[in-house]
């Protein structure tokens, strides 16, 4: 199967414009971008004009086309199930934005569809995909910093605007469905997929929506995860592996731009160095992947259970954060 992939983009998001339909549209020998599809007319065929494809008003209308193989759906959460259900009914391989559903069960669900219609389901952590993230691997799998004792990483960020959609947890907002996916799948990168939640803590405001927080996993092993992340913070967005024997820190560990380039810091006993990587971009890496879980069916069942993991884990922080919750009004 060499032909190009159709791809069709299921609504008109800032994330969507800014870089991963660009990223498609790099990617000219793997994908061809079909459609933009929005609620908006206005909005459709603005999108299709920038980006030389169809425009479509209403997502049901997109997904019904036989000419399209596969969707980018970076909609909010709250809505996923909804047309990620409808996609996958028709045979489309969906590539959707963080996070993947609202709930375990919504998750367990369009899993277990997605496998009966062999259709490909991957999640956007696009971070993943950055070649920082391999050398930091290759780093640790050649045991520069000894055996694995610690992960540390946090992603945070000054209050957005009072409208934003990250606010609206009816939507699927509020920041341990956005901010703390991060550093909680970097932790599961580094670590392993063992990792379970042992403990959680978050602040909502007084309209109920969760603003920061953090939480602590362990693999029952010895091995301990602590991720911080937060809508009402000063920046971060760093992870720290620390080893028996020394220590990696990424400052830009999440949101590295594609004219940026990352700085690793390795230290151990005796010396410290700052490897320099190289520029990449990470919507491509993504994209890439995504090409490569189509193409190959084997590949698909590993997806599945990451975006399993991830939701579970994102469930059990609401759960035990609730145990500790705290209610103020603050200022958005």
């Amino acid at each position: 199967m060499n032909q190009k992939i159709r791809i069709g983009v299921l609504g008109c998001a800032s994330i969507a414009r800014r870089s991963v339909i660009p990223a498609i549209k790099e990617l000219y020998d793997d994908f061809e971008l079909k459609a933009v599809a929005s609620r908006n007319e206005l909005k459709a065929k603005e999108f299709a004009a920038q980006f030389g494809c169809e425009a479509v008003v209403g997502y049901e209308n997109l997904i019904a086309r036989d000419d399209i193989d596969a969707l980018y759906i970076p909609l909010p959460t709250g809505i996923h199930y909804e047309w990620i259900s409808k996609a996958i009914s028709v045979g489309k391989h969906v590539y959707a934005e963080k996070s993947f559903a609202s709930s375990v069960v919504e998750t367990k669900s369009l899993i277990s569809s997605a496998a009966k219609k062999n259709t490909a389901l991957m999640e956007g952590y696009m971070f993943l995909y950055h070649k920082q993230q391999e050398v930091v691997s290759s780093m640790i799998l050649e045991g520069e910093i000894g055996e694995l004792r610690n992960f540390h990483g946090c992603f945070g960020f000054p209050p957005l605007n009072s409208d934003n959609f990250r606010y609206d947890e009816s939507l699927g907002g509020g920041v341990i469905m956005d901010a703390a996916g991060y550093p909680l799948r970097a932790a599961y990168y580094f670590c392993g997929e063992s990792l379970v939640v042992q403990a959680a803590t978050v602040f909502r405001d007084i309209e109920d929506t969760s603003l920061w927080g953090s939480a602590y996993l362990s693999n029952g092993l010895g091995l301990g995860a602590s991720i911080a992340f937060g809508f009402d913070n000063t920046y971060q967005c760093r992870y720290e592996i620390w080893g028996s024997k020394g220590k990696i820190t990424s400052e830009r560990a999440y949101t590295a731009g594609a004219n940026f380039s990352p700085k690793i810091l390795f230290e151990n006993a005796t010396h410290s160095k700052i490897i320099n990587i190289d520029q990449d971009n990470h919507f491509i890496g993504a994209m890439r992947e995504f090409q490569k879980i189509i193409k190959v069916p084997s590949r698909r069942q590993d997806h599945y259970r990451q975006i399993l993991i991830q939701s579970q884990a994102i469930e059990d922080i609401k759960t035990l954060s609730k145990l500790s919750f705290s209610m103020r009004k603050i200022t958005k």
